[in-house]
């Protein structure tokens, strides 16, 4: 006689037409241990039925997840693999790379430094890598940097024959260049001597003001505070296509397209748009800050889902931003905001605004937030993937509940 599938219906039966789940399915939907599973049905919190044909106790789809929702306000990290890493911490309202305060780095040390001890290699030493002719095909429009970026790294990637080397230095090395690479294809906005560092020859591609020595420094700052935040959307798809092996531009690939969204990257677009309708306000700042905060808890560009109480990012660039003088209105229309969503749950500015007025003051190109932010990540990313690249090879596999129609046996 044939063996029936255990997860499959026997032919004979009547069910209600719920789906269920054994109890090392329900232990790993909780993540607890399976012996924890009976405790709750011992306190009447689940029901555990019958089912002839298959064996042990079985439990309703439907009341699993409805305790899930009760106990826990997240799916349990146990569900898949926890990803353990050296790289960036998040604790207290405040940001560390390596140990070290993330907020003091962006004002001391040049990005590329930082590069170096997210990547736990030395790029800084060989000075910039051979530079791979790269000629991007035409986009349509005017086209967004952000496509140019991702343009520039597909077509590095397959003029690499190499590609596939996952070693740290040969990672570190490729990675140099796509940096190097992507800020010097994008198109020139001020006819101004770039020099020599990623702020300075990035500068002249976003905004046609002068590139002072204290205005590159805020540039420099913007991209270290924004080179990596722990594991968030672009760095988990740059970690699973780590994991799977594949090439550093492929892994870099993977972040751009998860960067590529309203709540990632995108944020700081939305973020960009709502400050510039602030200044724009014929009535003044406060007005069109009100006006918004009728209908919506949070405006863009405020809140967020890891920090409390501050965004330590955007503290330290505003700061910085409204020490170097210039442009109150900018200023002002930041206050406006922080006054508007003052006692409100996470009712502080993050930093996509920060960013947003950065760029505004400095009357940078539209989506050059969105360019800093995404360039800045690259180097997080590669931190990520080499130290992805040490660990169990396909290690992301999740298992799926399937909640669909049974197959006939």
């Amino acid at each position: 006689m044939a063996r029936r599938h255990p997860h499959r219906w026997p032919t004979a039966m009547r069910h209600d037409g719920r789906d269920y789940l054994t109890t090392a399915q329900v232990a790993r939907a909780l993540g607890i241990k399976p012996a924890s599973v009976y405790a709750y049905v011992s306190r009447g919190q689940l029901e555990s039925v019958r089912i002839a044909g298959i064996r042990g106790s079985l439990f309703a789809v439907g009341e699993v997840e409805a305790l899930r929702r009760r106990t826990q306000q997240r799916p349990p990290a146990g569900v898949v693999e926890r990803i353990r890493t050296e790289i960036t911490l998040l604790a207290d309202d405040r940001l560390y790379y390596r140990g070290h305060d993330a907020t003091e780095l962006a004002f001391t040390t040049d990005f590329l430094e930082v590069v170096d001890l997210l990547w736990g290699t030395t790029t800084t030493g060989f000075g910039r890598p051979a530079a791979q002719a790269v000629t991007l095909p035409t986009l349509p429009g005017a086209g967004r940097r952000l496509d140019r970026i991702r343009v520039t790294v597909d077509l590095l990637g397959a003029a690499d024959g190499s590609r596939g080397r996952i070693g740290a230095d040969d990672v570190a090395h490729k990675a140099r260049g796509v940096i190097d690479a992507v800020v010097d294809t994008l198109p020139m906005v001020a006819e101004t001597a770039g020099g020599s560092t990623v702020a300075q020859r990035l500068w002249c591609r976003l905004s046609p003001m002068a590139p002072t020595a204290p205005r590159i420094r805020l540039l420099n700052a913007a991209l270290i505070l924004l080179a990596d935040h722990d594991l968030a959307a672009g760095t988990v798809a740059a970690r699973v296509a780590a994991s799977a092996r594949g090439s550093i531009y492929a892994v870099i690939s993977a972040g751009l397209g998860a960067f590529d969204g309203p709540l990632h990257g995108g944020a700081t677009t939305l973020a960009y748009d709502f400050l510039a309708s602030v200044l724009a306000d014929a009535d003044g700042p406060e007005h069109r800050v009100a006006e918004y905060l009728r209908g919506h808890d949070l405006p863009p560009g405020c809140g967020h889902i890891v920090y409390r109480t501050h965004d330590p990012r955007a503290d330290a660039l505003l700061r910085a931003l409204e020490a170097e003088g210039g442009r109150r209105d900018v200023v002002a229309a930041v206050d406006a905001v922080r006054a508007g969503v003052t006692g409100r749950p996470r009712g502080f500015v993050n930093s996509d605004l920060a960013l947003a007025a950065f760029t505004l003051r400095y009357r940078m190109v539209p989506d050059a937030a969105e360019t800093i932010f995404a360039i800045a990540r690259i180097a997080g990313w590669v931190a990520h993937a080499i130290e992805e690249y040490r660990a169990p090879r396909l290690r992301f596999r999740p298992e799926g509940v399937y909640t669909g129609v049974r197959p006939a046996t």
